[in-house]
């Protein structure tokens, strides 16, 4: 049984990590189509916050897997356990896969863009190819994320309506963000960072977003409960 406090550092990892995750997507530029590389990579280049923009997501989703494993070790008391334990794994396969990607993202191909940027017109070309096979390692990373933490989130969903230490609807909720996340994942994968894709995959991550917050709120108020009774 996870203790009082322990549920609180739960609720304030999911809480914080909303809001930093919120705060990074919201920095993010999204005025190019992020399809057509030309316009995305001239847009990157000149974005001067791409790495903390992309630091801070980092920091956001660490703290959210920090509330996730929080969250499984209080399910695993309950009939909710073996289903927690595989949440819990996926929970920190997203981690890793989101480092890498971020390390991708966030670093790797900023660096190329910007040598991009300022290539002379002899190197413009291949400054510009070496960027766009980053940006097709950053389009995989991206891809597995998806299916990896929608899978995730999904299984969770299922923990919590198998458990009764917190409303079902919060499981709900959780399974109708991590399907169409998973199915962003296979529209990446298929046709890269295409309008439907993002489309699908903002609107997902959104309803992860409303989620992950609402539960760092009942997580603290079971923080302030009895053990054996049902934050409500």
């Amino acid at each position: 049984m996870l203790g009082r406090g322990a549920s609180r550092i739960g609720a304030t990892c999911a809480i914080v990590g909303s809001v930093l995750l919120f705060i990074g997507t919201y920095l993010h530029p999204l005025g190019a189509d992020p399809s057509e590389a030309v316009a995305a990579f001239t847009e990157y280049a000149a974005d001067r916050l791409w790495i903390a923009t992309h630091l801070t997501q980092l920091a956001g989703v660490a703290l959210l897997v920090a509330a996730l494993l929080c969250l499984a070790q209080q399910l695993e008391s309950g009939s909710g356990t073996e289903w927690a334990r595989i949440a819990a794994g996926g929970a920190i396969a997203s981690l890793a896969v989101t480092t890498a990607l971020q390390a991708v993202d966030g670093i790797a191909l900023k660096a190329m863009v910007d040598a991009w940027a300022t290539a002379s017109a002899a190197q413009k070309e291949p400054a510009f190819h070496a960027a766009f096979a980053v940006r097709q390692v950053e389009i995989g990373l991206a891809s597995a994320l998806s299916l990896l933490l929608g899978l995730t989130v999904t299984v969770y969903g299922v923990a919590l309506l198998v458990d009764r230490t917190y409303p079902k609807w919060l499981g709900g909720l959780a399974i109708v963000g991590g399907v169409p996340t998973m199915i962003a994942g296979v529209l990446t994968a298929r046709g890269g960072f295409s309008g439907l894709a993002m489309a699908t995959n903002m609107s997902a991550g959104s309803l992860l977003l409303v989620w992950m917050f609402t539960l760092g709120v009942f997580m603290w108020r079971r923080g302030r409960v009895p053990p054996g009774q049902t934050a409500v």
